[in-house]
Order: structure tokens, then C-alpha cells, then sequence
């Protein structure tokens, strides 16, 4: 055996024993680690193939649960009323804010985007958006930008640019 295997390696030369040793582990590595992946992927199309029979159907489904969430019976001024009902109640100091309609997208939706500058503490302001976020299901944060005049000063002003969305009626 040993010296057919001498007589292999004198006939195949260097190059050709390492081209062998590659092709076993190709070998190796198919069995081992690409076959599992290819049943798994079988397995997992088979799935996907049962859950899912007919996505056309439910996404028109999910957008009408959409529309149906965001129509909602108040005006885009009793939104503003209750966030600023918000900001007394939470203690946070509203400054001047300014809201104007979004560019139409030719859509069922309509945007207002609202720029809020208001100053008070950082729990505070967590606070207020918050509440804001919970109690008014139609609002969504956009941005925020926070400043403090100095470490020690314990009043955060802060510029909060936040959408309504409504369904047009």
C-alpha cells in the first residue's frame, strides 16, 4: 500500500496531489455544509409557498386597514387643540407653532406637518411625546432637535417637526 501510494505520488507530481486534496474537500464541504442549506432552502420555500397563497388580496386588505385607522371624525385644528392640551398638562412650554399642508401626492392621504419649538426638561419632553404619540393615533415624529444652553441649566429647548395624516374626505 505504501508504496503504491509513493508510486502515485511520484506520477501525480506535487500539483497533482494538492488538486486532489482540493477535490475532497469540495467533496466535503458539499455534504457537509451546502446539502443541509439546499434541504433547509426546500423546506422553507414550502412553507413560504402554504403561508402566503394569495399577497395580492392581502395587501389590499392591509391598505384598507390602513385608511380605516387613520380615518378618524376630528379636524386637523382638535388634533393641534389636544397637543397643546398636552404640552399644559405635561409642563412643557409651547412656543409659537406652524403646520401647513404636505404636497398632495394625488393619494387618499393628506399630510400636515407641524414644527413645534418648545422648552421645558428632558422628561418632560419625553413625556409629551409620549402622551402625544398615544393619545393622538394619527400623529407621527418626524424629528427632533434638542439644545442646552449649558451643562448645569436643567431646560432643554427643543424644535419637534411631527406629521398628521388624514384621509381625505
Amino acid at each position: 500500500m505504501k508504496q503504491q501510494l509513493y508510486r502515485l505520488k511520484d506520477e501525480l507530481g506535487l500539483l497533482g496531489l494538492v488538486a486532489l486534496v482540493v477535490f475532497a474537500g469540495a467533496g466535503v464541504f458539499f455534504t457537509l455544509a451546502l446539502q443541509p442549506l439546499k434541504d433547509k432552502h426546500r423546506v422553507l420555500e414550502a412553507r413560504a409557498s402554504m403561508a402566503s397563497p394569495a399577497p395580492a388580496v392581502q395587501s389590499t386588505e392591509k391598505l384598507a386597514a390602513v385608511y380605516q385607522y387613520l380615518s378618524k371624525p376630528e379636524s386637523t385644528t382638535d388634533w393641534l387643540a389636544k397637543l397643546y392640551a398636552i404640552g399644559r398638562a405635561t409642563g412643557v412650554e409651547l412656543q409659537s407653532a406652524s403646520y401647513k399642508s404636505a404636497a398632495a401626492t394625488g393619494g387618499k392621504l393628506e399630510r400636515y406637518e407641524i414644527v413645534v419649538p418648545l422648552s421645558g426638561s428632558y422628561t418632560q419632553m419625553r413625556d409629551f411625546l409620549k402622551r402625544s404619540l398615544a393619545e393622538i393615533p394619527v400623529l407621527s415624529l418626524d424629528q427632533i432637535t434638542l439644545k442646552r444652553e449649558s451643562r448645569r441649566e436643567g431646560t432643554v429647548h427643543a424644535e419637534l417637526r411631527l406629521t398628521l395624516h388624514r384621509v381625505k374626505s
